[in-house]
């Protein structure tokens, strides 16, 4: 930690017999530096005339080795093989205090800095030249940027997944400082930002808090890590040991360091399952692991603590509602979960060739799911870095291999983004997914921004359902609401019908209504929630989104009074194929 005249150093390293400071501020001795031992194998002591931006490492001496060591708190690193340095924390941030939206008006952006905007022959995307398309995405529409991991990680490429320091920001993608800028104009621009943490393992290559002072135990990682059974994941043996008091210590000190040093407004932690039981499973008591339960718990709260309003998200995919329990309810403390009972549905439903083979059973479910009857604990999507890799591609592309612009890639896949951004949830898109991005996602592969302009249509389809999922027009207010009511399922014609509200009433009350076959109804009949004029805010089969739509639908349905008999109020409407029909009432 600097300061204007040093700095102070202190590292863990309980079997080190002694521990020196080696940097550019003593020529890299290798004794001019000694630390003082402390106790609990700490090791510290103060280096004057130490300035931010000196490279140093740790030296730590055994009785039978020794080791140069990047510092586990390196702050920057020249790369995840080179020399810790000693960072400099001040920044002016302005006067501006942001507040992130409630989770009922979040609409997410997952993007990956090293392919969201590449600048033209540079290696990598970084974080600057996505500063530079800040203004882009709030003209989008979304306020919640979720930012795929950008510790610092071995070589140029990676989806991030694989830290080497968790401190360190990726020295590709540029400095603290570019960092810090970016997520300053973010807030400007009303967007918050959370970061992608991954806990369940650190590494497994470029890692040097593997067997970090010497000691381990079955050929395993030493005091980081687990020594037994429980070191193991589908990424490598590294799963930190969460029951060492020093271990949790440094994982819960990371993720309040990204808050209070880089401001960040929450975190998706990466596959939870897998800090919670040893295989990843659900009903597997053997393989549980109490410590990974309690440390999310510990960090969930010390978070709320120091930020009330933070975002906490959980890739955990088990469908396991304790995850987004509170932990005096014995949660684990999420805000929310990305929801796999609801992408695996329905990417079902759009990517299958046959129309009969459609379950609109498991849509309607899909629809309806939550957890702990709250709509806003899981996150809804159709596309995420791991939808789209891995052996799957993106929605156009899965349609019509080899034809992602075709006619039915394109309805298709605006059909998915309208069961997005308007099942109750909090709607999530994939970088690029606005723009109809095909193919499949890699770390090499940059979006590709003429797409941005060859299909402004398909662009304007996602900002108009992200303007009607906000209610950005005053008429559309149930989308965010916590209420729900799938009342229409026609197997025959592949055809459901929804209903969304917050308190009911013109301009809260939503109807959509979905077609999952290729056949145009020019006369469907289904019930209302209120006579009178119901008008139509949203059809996917607009003209406006592509020029091949048909351009097929009507304004305004008119639903007469319910009978003397109380028989349900009714309309007609056109319903196009593939297409969602958003509907609702203007305010009296």
């Amino acid at each position: 930690m600097p300061d204007e005249n040093g700095c102070q150093f202190r590292v863990w390293a309980p079997n080190a017999r002694n521990v020196y400071v080696v940097g550019s501020f003593n020529d890299f001795s290798n004794t001019a530096n000694p630390l003082e031992r402390e106790k609990d194998g700490y090791w510290t002591g103060r280096i004057d005339g130490v300035k931010p931006g000196n490279p140093y490492r740790y030296r730590i001496v055994t009785d039978a080795q020794e080791f140069l060591r990047l510092d586990p708190y390196s702050r920057a690193a020249s790369h995840s093989a080179g020399q810790s340095i000693v960072a400099g924390l001040s920044f002016d941030w302005g006067k501006t205090a942001f507040q992130p939206p409630p989770l009922n008006e979040m609409v997410v952006y997952e993007m990956h800095l090293g392919t969201f905007a590449k600048a033209p022959g540079d290696k990598i995307g970084t974080i600057e030249d996505a500063t530079a398309k800040l203004d882009y995405l709030r003209e989008l529409g979304v306020n919640v940027l979720e930012v795929m991991p950008i510790m610092e990680f071995p070589g140029s490429y990676s989806w991030g997944y694989n830290p080497a320091l968790i401190f360190a920001i990726e020295s590709d993608y540029g400095s603290a400082q570019d960092l810090r800028r970016f997520i300053r104009s973010a807030h400007e621009h009303d967007m918050a930002v959370i970061l992608d943490v991954v806990y369940n393992h650190f590494g497994p290559s470029d890692l040097d808090l593997w067997q970090f002072d010497g000691w381990y135990e079955n050929g395993k990682g030493g005091i980081y890590f687990y020594n037994d059974d429980r070191s193991h994941t589908p990424w490598g043996d590294t799963r930190p040991d969460y029951g060492r008091k020093e271990v949790r210590e440094y994982i819960r000190d990371n993720a309040l360091y990204w808050l209070s040093e880089y401001r960040f407004d929450g975190f998706r932690w990466d596959a939870t399952a897998f800090i919670r039981n040893i295989h990843g499973h659900d009903g597997d008591p053997a393989g549980d692991l109490p410590d990974g339960w309690s440390l999310m718990q510990w960090i969930n709260d010390e978070a709320k603590r120091m930020k009330p309003n933070v975002f906490s998200v959980a890739e955990d995919l088990r469908g396991n509602p304790a995850i987004t329990k509170s932990s005096p309810d014995g949660g684990a403390g999420f805000d929310a979960q990305w929801d796999a009972q609801f992408v695996h549905p329905v990417r079902q439903a759009l990517i299958g060739a046959d129309d009969a083979g459609r379950d609109i059973d498991a849509v309607r479910n899909a629809i309806m799911h939550r957890y702990d009857l709250d709509a806003f604990q899981r996150i809804i999507y159709t596309e995420s870095h791991d939808e789209v890799a891995n052996g799957k591609a993106r929605i156009p592309e899965e349609v019509d291999p080899g034809k992602a612009a075709s006619w039915a890639a394109k309805k298709k896949s605006g059909l998915g983004a309208a069961l997005v951004f308007t099942a109750p949830g909090i709607p999530m898109i994939f970088q690029g997914q606005e723009f109809l991005e095909d193919d499949w996602f890699h770390d090499k592969d940059p979006l590709d921004w003429s797409k941005k302009e060859r299909f402004a249509g398909i662009w304007r389809l996602y900002q108009d359902l992200i303007s009607l999922r906000l209610n950005r027009g005053g008429r559309t207010a149930g989308l965010c609401g916590q209420e729900a009511d799938v009342y229409h399922v026609d197997h025959q014609n592949k055809v459901l019908a929804y209903h969304r509200w917050a308190n009911s009433g013109p301009g809260d009350s939503v109807v959509v209504l979905a077609n999952f076959a290729n056949q145009l109804h020019t006369d469907y009949e289904i019930g209302f929630p209120a006579a009178g004029e119901w008008i139509v805010r949203f059809n996917g089969d607009s003209k406006r989104y592509d020029s091949e739509f048909g351009g097929d639908g009507v304004p305004i349905v008119h639903c007469a009074a319910a009978t003397e008999e109380g028989g349900p109020v009714k309309g007609r409407l056109v319903v196009p194929p593939y297409t969602a029909v958003i509907l609702s009432q203007e305010k009296e």
